[in-house]
């Protein structure tokens, strides 16, 4: 697999046009010291959609949000994601806003499908991130929610592994979601493993 981010910034290719970008001045030179700080790295192909539920597990640490992060900066890429609401309150509301972070009140059952559909439809180029498992706590499996907002907008997933033991973000190709909404969660869930998606 190719390797993006530990790369000096005039190495790091290109985004595919598809692709959504952003610029973040010296962000991005600070994503980039962080991964190389940290010795992770970057590993497959940048995939050329404009629109995409990139499901990333496993989500067993603070420091999943850090990496994930590091690696939106150093590359340029805007992302959007889901996060609890009370992390959208007081002085640290307006970052996770300009983040991209979108709040959800998980105490909320219904909408949240509906919801993540009509932003979709809002935009052109949205990228979601979504951890599967739904909470860093550990769980026995994934959640279909991520699947359902795939499957319901039209859009396809990106696997993203967190993988700890290489020191990894592995991108994996694309998947588009099958109507069988269980047998499609439960494969996704076996490439995540297969791929090095161990707990911390």
């Amino acid at each position: 697999m190719s390797t993006l981010a530990h790369l000096p910034r005039r190495l790091i290719p290109d985004l595919p046009p598809f692709m959504p970008r952003r610029r973040y001045g010296w962000l991005g030179a600070l994503g980039r010291g962080w991964l190389r700080f940290a010795g992770w790295r970057v590993a497959g192909e940048l995939p050329n959609v404009g629109r995409c539920v990139a499901a990333v597990a496993p989500h067993s640490s603070n420091w999943d949000f850090v990496h994930a992060v590091a690696v939106v900066f150093a590359l340029g890429l805007r992302v959007s994601f889901i996060g609890k609401h009370t992390l959208f309150r007081g002085p640290l509301a307006g970052f996770m806003h300009w983040l991209g972070g979108m709040p959800v009140d998980r105490t909320r059952h219904n909408g949240l499908v509906e919801d993540m559909v009509e932003a979709f439809s809002r935009h052109d180029s949205l990228w979601l991130g979504i951890a599967p498992e739904g909470t860093r706590s550990k769980v026995e499996g994934f959640k279909s929610g991520f699947y359902r907002i795939a499957l319901a907008a039209g859009v396809p997933i990106l696997p993203a592994v967190l993988n700890y033991r290489d020191r990894e973000l592995v991108l994996l190709p694309v998947v588009v979601p099958g109507p069988d909404i269980d047998q499609g969660v439960a494969a996704l869930e076996t490439l995540f493993q297969e791929y090095g998606a161990r707990r911390r």
